[in-house]
């Protein structure tokens, strides 16, 4: 599976950004999908994630309320709305992907996904 994540930029602070996951090679809707970042100096923490099926989610405490992830089957996306964005949000965005599993399964963990896209940098101007 290969995975591109899209759609960082500048925004500035209280404002909305859209993340787009596209994979080649495999179907999404065959996956379970996970976003997670990596700020300057920082390790690699946990966003959101979405099971295979699309009926479990999960986010990051830091981040519920603010994000919601959704797939689109037709267009083999998978998307991470990112609203009332703050300044450390600031971040490269990867998606990441685990085929196995059940259709339920929704890993949080960086160890639970055997596949990762190249990062879309969000930067969250103050």
């Amino acid at each position: 599976v290969q995975l591109q994540a899209s759609g960082g930029g500048l925004v500035q602070a209280g404002g909305s950004l859209r993340l787009s996951c596209a994979a080649s090679g495999r179907t999404l809707s065959s996956v379970a999908i996970g976003w997670f970042r990596q700020a300057p100096g920082k390790e690699r923490e946990f966003v959101a994630t979405i099971s295979r099926s699309g009926t479990n989610t999960g986010y990051a405490e830091s981040m519920k309320g603010r994000v919601t992830i959704s797939r689109d089957s037709a267009k083999n996306a998978v998307y991470l709305q990112m609203n009332t964005l703050k300044a450390e949000d600031t971040a490269v965005y990867y998606c990441a992907a685990q085929p196995s599993g059940r259709n339920s399964y929704a890993p949080t963990r960086n160890r639970e996904y055997d596949y990762w896209g190249q990062g879309t940098l969000v930067t969250v101007s103050s």
